[in-house]
């Protein structure tokens, strides 16, 4: 039979954005050696099984789910694969899953393997009562950070921004975040009233988060400390900070979309540049600007005469899948005379970013501010000039303007007007060798440095994100022996 206290349930959401912070994550606990069940829906299951190290040793778990029963068109089993509107019918249709996953806690308890721990997503605040019916400790787990998190919490659960008449507002219970403004909310948070399906859906999940015995969060203690101080304080749950958790550091796994030739071709560019001169852009793998705003930023990159990476998509409101139309939607001839000067590269949908953000020339990166791809900037100590876009991202390019001060905001979301000479200044100001790009590029190296300590561990000496991880993987252990679980 197999270690009881070695089992671990992994239970993300349907999207990209939630389940490679899983993977990582189970990659990671796999190396500990601790035996992981990945649970998820079946295309999902499909699609991870082809990305998978081969020697991992990670169980997929299929639970069912037809979208088609849910309203939803055939196959639709991620966020990938709907438009931003329908994202609220695949949250609803998710708590369908309930049953499924009791029934596969019943069956490992009465096969006389109940796992040590289940570590749930943030939009399944109901699996802490069922995961509790049985006993059985429970976590949930943030891909995102502590601050974006906390900002996306309250903003919820308080709605502020509706007594709000000049679009300025602050968190009632979050003061330390400071000055809030509405075009820093989601569509459907702008809109809420309390009583619209979406208020509805956040009054069920965030106060079931309470039921949880902590939370986990992909970031690191000294970086994050005004969000996790946040929830230490409102759930009074212990908070384990254990990141960066990355995919490229566990076991390699690739999320489908590598091509060996478009990492030669960028390491190729990259070598031929000096130190911290290139620009890389991408806004991640779900998002994209509009024809006038790509417009702007091909302008503002030519005239600034900087090195860049630019992965690009279709502009928004075309098939995001079709052929990239360099002629339609860029400059006359930017693509050949950038590529003759050889000042730049325009990448189709996918780069490697880690190495491109991993090599000395980069020396900023402009992005949707993802919390993934903030810590694999930071990580690398290359500072940022963000462009969030959606969910918490907001809150993340503000954490990193305002607290941690490697940032500077260049617009926000689609509907926002850039100016071309506005974006040439930006860019400058943050590629140059002095001011504020090099003061920028000195508090992201100081937050490299901060990030390899939390994560050094070595003959008497743990970081805090080792230290986090260990706490957390004993607090089962600790529970089971001196209180019962937390209800």
């Amino acid at each position: 039979m197999a270690d009881n206290n070695k089992n671990i349930i992994m239970f993300p959401f349907m999207a990209q954005g939630h389940i490679i912070p899983f993977l990582a994550l189970s990659l990671q606990l796999e190396q500990k050696g601790y035996n992981i069940t990945f649970i998820n829906t079946p295309l999902n299951i499909a699609n991870l099984r082809r990305v998978l190290p081969p020697t991992s040793t990670v169980r997929l778990l299929e639970v069912p789910f037809n979208s088609s029963d849910h309203g939803l068109p055939p196959n639709c089993e991620n966020t990938d694969s709907l438009p931003p509107y329908r994202i609220y019918d695949l949250l609803v249709a998710s708590t369908s899953l309930k049953p499924a996953f009791r029934n596969i806690l019943a069956g490992m308890v009465s096969a006389g393997a109940p796992p040590l721990c289940v570590v749930a997503d943030f939009f399944f605040g109901w699996s802490a009562a069922v995961t509790h019916e049985f006993g059985i400790f429970h976590v949930i787990f943030s891909g995102s950070g502590g601050f974006g998190l906390a900002c996306y919490f309250s903003s919820w659960i308080n709605l502020p921004h509706k007594n709000s008449v000049s679009g300025e507002f602050t968190l009632p219970d979050f003061p330390e975040a400071g000055k809030m403004q509405v075009t820093q909310l989601t569509p459907s948070l702008v809109v809420a009233t309390g009583d619209d399906p979406w208020s509805k859906f956040q009054k069920q999940n965030l106060p079931a988060w309470q039921n949880s015995d902590g939370f986990l969060f992909n970031t690191i203690e000294e970086l994050d400390k005004v969000g996790l101080s946040y929830f230490r304080r409102k759930f009074g749950l212990p908070v384990w900070a254990i990141g960066p958790i990355n995919l490229s550091a566990h076991g390699g796994a690739q999320t489908g979309k590598n091509s060996r030739t478009e990492t030669e071709t960028c390491l190729q560019f990259l070598n031929s540049k000096p130190p911290s001169s290139v620009l890389y852009i991408s806004f991640g793998s779900q998002n994209t600007i509009t024809a006038n705003q790509m417009m702007q930023l091909a302008k503002a990159l030519d005239t600034s005469k900087k090195n860049f990476i630019w992965v690009v998509r279709p502009p928004l409101g075309c098939d995001i899948n079709t052929e990239f139309r360099a002629e339609e939607w860029l400059p006359e001839n930017f693509k050949k005379q950038i590529e003759e000067e050889n000042r730049g590269l325009i990448v189709e949908k996918w780069a490697p970013q880690v190495e491109i953000l991993s090599h000395e020339s980069v020396g900023a990166f402009m992005s949707h501010c993802g919390w993934n791809s903030v810590l694999e900037s930071l990580s690398r100590g290359v500072p940022l000039l963000g462009w969030p876009m959606a969910a918490e991202q907001f809150y993340n390019s503000k954490m990193m303007v305002e607290i941690a001060g490697v940032c500077v905001e260049v617009a926000r979301g689609v509907d926002f007007e850039v100016r071309s000479e506005d974006l040439r200044v930006t860019i400058e100001e943050v590629m140059s060798e002095n001011g504020k790009g090099k003061e920028m590029r000195k508090k992201a190296l100081e937050i490299k440095k901060m990030i390899e300590e939390a994560t050094r561990s070595e003959e008497g000496f743990k970081g805090s994100s080792v230290e986090a991880m260990d706490e957390f993987l004993q607090a089962p252990l600790l529970m089971k022996n001196t209180t019962t679980i937390h209800r």
